[in-house]
């Protein structure tokens, strides 16, 4: 089964140009596109697995990495259709994060966000203990929570702000993620577990 690249409809962002947007589009087609031709080359380097030994073990790590590259930023781009949307005061993502953050969650995750180095930040949900989990994903498939589901993903990979901001950039970059959030889709993401 070959994947498809999906379509986001994204208005005009501020903070983040239009141009930034197309080229971050145009990149995350390009997962899609090299998870489809790594699974499509793998059977045919599993009819002789001695000779191809160190081949599959490259391909296997590059299909994970192009993998989560692509769902991540289906992630991200879906929390921006539709335009911003303020964090619902009466919503159950906006009790737990006072019960737990006590209020000051925004100002959490961008410290995450803003760590040293290329990645992602990303919010998860645990089901089983009721509470948040944070990460810092770098490569995007090394430190990935296993199971737990995604509230959240913020891409803090160079490519999301080096064209608007600079390689100083990031901090004004994460202003503008959430500037421009859709935490409807969040909440969404949240009640629906």
């Amino acid at each position: 089964m070959q994947y498809e690249a999906k379509t986001f409809t994204i208005p005009v962002l501020d903070g983040i140009s239009q141009k930034s947007v197309e080229e971050h589009l145009g990149l995350y087609q390009g997962y899609v596109k090299n998870f489809n031709a790594i699974a499509a080359l793998l059977p045919e380097y599993a009819k002789d697995t001695e000779k191809n030994a160190h081949a599959i073990s490259e391909l296997i790590r590059r299909k994970s990495f192009e993998f989560d590259g692509m769902r991540l930023h289906e992630y991200y781009f879906d929390q921006f259709v539709g335009g911003a949307q303020a964090l619902n005061e009466d919503s159950a993502l906006n009790q737990a994060f006072k019960t737990e953050y006590h209020g000051y969650f925004q100002e959490f995750f961008k410290v995450i966000g803003g760590m040293r180095g290329p990645g992602w930040a990303i919010l998860y949900w645990d089901p089983q203990t009721k509470q948040f989990q944070t990460g810092f994903i770098g490569e995007q498939h090394q430190g990935v929570f296993a199971t737990l589901p995604i509230l959240l993903a913020l891409d803090v990979w160079e490519h999301a702000f080096l064209l608007d901001h600079g390689a100083q950039g990031k901090g004004k970059y994460i202003d503008a993620f959430f500037k421009n959030l859709n935490w409807g889709v969040v909440e969404k993401r949240f009640t629906a577990l």
